[in-house]
């Protein structure tokens, strides 16, 4: 029944981006990830022979004039936002590097029939991504005037489809904004913790006005951002962190954790200019096979101001938070377990919402269950990262349903966030990438913290907390009534309600 209803749901989704939503015909990044990943995905794991992955390269490669040929007759110039076309001049130059650092390399381990096929394979593509570079920057660029928004009412549709979830957007924005307030009073109450244990003896100061609250924060956060990593050793630094996490995890017996590696690297160029790092696990037929935790350099042309700003927001405190957040035993975990679902259709339709609400709910229960000792800079460290989950869901539909402005973004991720503005930037021009991605956060959390409340009251004295966690990865990456459902032993939810128009014709009808 589960995987009947993800099926129709993804059919009404589909058919819906391709009909009214027509990425295809505005976005450039959808095609540049596309020529990118066809030939990343083929390298970056052992699944199959050498030989057999880079031959497959080299015809993948042999079509990628085909691939950006068809891609600039389908977009519309002046249907493209601006922000989409330059971050394609920025990312295209990605899949030169992508031959460089993992074909080129490799050209002495193969045969001499082989190696003369990629070189021929790589001649072909160089020269139809440098025609596209010209393209984008000479043609795309300066004609690019489509509008970034994408409306209130695809904006519904689409929150719809890509959440499932019986949530309104309505009841996201009210929950979102309770939680805003909830979220920086506890933070208030971290910072007086901070600095009790910073100053034994001493009265804690009385705070009246907001403003002097959000000093106080300030004052507090301070004190993380003196301890942040070297500017070419955020890799590494998330490597021992990623060390540290593990052992916690395994100490308190948090859950049952996987026997597939997980290796931390480079985020590769193609991939990147939107986000600071991802999960990439391995596909659905894949077993056994590593997942990768991603981080993105400092672009080599940042200022020292710039570097500064960056590193007093991915802090040495932020860093195991975003660890925990992608690897242990957030998205690596969760992912792990549900590669293992005997459901195929149900491992490739996984929920974002389950994905990223799970890696939410790593952090706070990280935390609970006494990460670094219960130290509240890490807990206040930790709240101002889930603060950062609430306003992606406010600025989300505040910038694509409500014509939120750059400024009033900034201001509510900087003072209602404490978010450095290299990171409020970065975000904002993020937001403007995408649309409705940025709520699955916040959504997912929610729905996972209520099915644990949910689940606790249900077991009552029964209730384990390792069983728990077992038992919620096990079914795969459903939307998260789902697995309520599965869990608790209530009836399956019939299909989410889809804001907005109509189904696509005869799909109501087998929903």
């Amino acid at each position: 029944q589960v995987d009947a209803q993800l099926l129709q749901h993804e059919l009404a989704s589909s058919l819906w981006s391709q009909d009214v939503l027509r990425e295809w015909a505005w976005n450039p990044l959808i095609y540049t990830r596309l020529a990118g990943s066809s030939v990343y995905t083929l390298l970056a794991r052992d699944f199959a022979p050498l030989n057999e992955r880079l031959g497959n390269a080299a015809r993948r490669m042999r079509a990628l004039p085909k691939l950006l040929t068809q891609a600039r007759e389908s977009l519309d110039k002046s249907r493209v936002p601006r922000v989409h076309a330059e971050t394609a001049v920025k990312q295209n130059p990605g899949l030169l590097a992508i031959m460089d650092n993992m074909i080129k390399p490799r050209l002495g381990d193969v045969s001499a029939q082989l190696r003369a096929e990629l070189e021929a394979a790589m001649a072909v593509a160089t020269a139809a991504i440098e025609a596209h570079q010209d393209w984008l920057e000479d043609e795309l660029l300066p004609n690019a005037t489509g509008e970034f928004r994408i409306g209130r009412a695809k904006f519904a549709r689409k929150l719809a489809f890509a959440l499932n979830s019986p949530l309104s957007m309505a009841e996201i924005k009210t929950r979102a904004e309770q939680e805003y307030l909830r979220v920086r009073a506890r933070m208030y109450e971290a910072a007086q913790d901070v600095y009790g244990r910073r100053n034994p003896g001493t009265s804690l100061p009385v705070h009246q006005s907001d403003d002097e609250r959000q000093a106080f924060i300030e004052q507090a956060l301070e004190l993380a951002y003196q301890d942040v990593p070297e500017r070419d050793g955020i890799v590494a630094f998330a490597a021992q962190t990623l060390a540290a996490t593990t052992a916690f995890v395994r100490e308190k017996d948090l859950i049952s954790l996987p026997d597939d590696p997980v290796e931390i690297i480079i985020m590769p160029e193609f991939q990147r200019g939107v986000a600071v790092a991802y999960c990439d696990s391995p596909g659905p037929l894949d077993k056994g096979l590593q997942t990768f935790y991603a981080v993105a350099p400092l672009p080599e042309d940042w200022s020292d101001a710039q570097v500064a700003s960056f590193l007093r927001e991915y802090n040495s405190l932020s860093i195991e938070d975003l660890t925990i957040h992608e690897a242990m035993p957030g998205h690596y975990v969760q992912l792990a377990a549900a590669n293992e679902y005997p459901s195929l259709l149900r491992r490739v339709l996984s929920s974002g919402p389950f994905i990223e609400g799970w890696a939410v709910y790593a952090e706070r229960m990280m935390i609970e269950a006494g990460y670094k000792d219960g130290d509240p800079l890490m807990r206040l460290v930790n709240l101002k990262w889930y603060l950062r989950a609430v306003i992606n869901a406010l600025i989300d539909e505040g910038i694509h349903a409500g014509g939120m402005t750059r400024d009033q973004a900034m201001e509510l991720m900087m003072r209602g966030g404490f978010q450095e503005e290299s990171e409020a930037a970065g975000k904002w021009t993020r937001a403007q990438l995408t649309s409705t991605q940025l709520s699955t956060y916040f959504v997912g959390y929610q729905e996972h913290a209520d099915l644990r409340a949910a689940t606790e009251q249900a077991w009552g004295d029964d209730f384990d907390l390792k069983r728990y966690h077992d038992t919620v990865l096990s079914f795969g990456s459903p939307p998260g009534r789902y697995v309520r459902a599965l869990m608790l032993d209530q009836p399956i939810p019939g299909p989410a309600p889809a804001a907005g128009a109509a189904a696509p014709a005869g799909v109501a009808a087998r929903r």
